[in-house]
């Protein structure tokens, strides 16, 4: 897999990129990360990128040129299955949007800046918006990290224990079931019995049923969503 990133600060991902599953998949060459700083693209002297916003108002807006200019060079050295911007107003991201695009071989984000892009990118260059909640960030990087980091993890050999992203939170619309680990027994606190039974069916069931509880506690609107499927 190869992710095009087209930013304004390529530094902002070094921490991310730099440890734990991210780091091994780039090192094992399961996924390809490109940096383009959109400021290389720009034809001011000064490498402007933004400018005052048509109609007047507050703040500055992306311009159109450095960042068309970048995406029309990616695309004529491969295609994209998908040129996807980070915005508040696009699609909210989850687990199935994460699964569907770890599938994919080529993929831009773009991350924007100050008010937004010119329209016009995203009528004529974007495929996909995507959203990681709703609320603003200062930028897209943040919002590029944690859609990197959430399909990285689930191409095959990212992971060490490749079954372990199949139990994760949301795979089937459901919040994970509680877990534990040694000691059984700390300060009186104890580990449910069944967990140490090493009966597999019913631990199995005991697992789903927690799981459904806490998705009713802390997310029911999940629970719709296995409804209307």
């Amino acid at each position: 897999m190869r992710i095009d990133i087209l930013t304004l600060f390529p530094e902002m991902f070094a921490g991310p990129f730099d440890h734990s599953i991210v780091k091994r998949a780039i090192e094992n060459k399961l996924v390809e990360i490109h940096f383009h700083n959109i400021r290389d693209f720009s034809k001011s002297k000064h490498r402007h990128v933004d400018d005052y916003p048509f109609g007047g108002g507050s703040g500055m807006v992306m311009m159109l040129q450095p960042i068309a200019d970048a995406i029309e060079k990616l695309r004529s050295e491969r295609n994209y299955d998908e040129v996807i911007f980070l915005s508040p107003d696009g699609k909210l991201f989850d687990q199935p949007e994460a699964n569907r695009l770890s599938l994919l071989n080529n993929i831009i984000l773009l991350c924007g800046h100050y008010k937004g892009i010119d329209e016009r990118i995203r009528e004529h260059f974007i495929s996909l918006e995507i959203s990681i909640g709703n609320y603003v960030l200062s930028g897209g990087e943040l919002a590029a990290a944690v859609v990197c980091d959430s399909i990285i993890r689930l191409i095959p050999g990212a992971m060490s224990d490749e079954t372990s992203a199949l139990s994760d939170s949301f795979q089937d619309h459901l919040l994970s079931a509680p877990v534990y680990t040694r000691p059984a027994n700390y300060k009186g606190w104890k580990v449910p019995e069944i967990l140490l039974s090493g009966h597999e069916a019913k631990i199995k069931q005991w697992r789903h049923e927690q799981a459904l509880k806490r998705t009713q506690e802390h997310r029911p609107e999940l629970l719709d969503r296995i409804t209307e499927e």
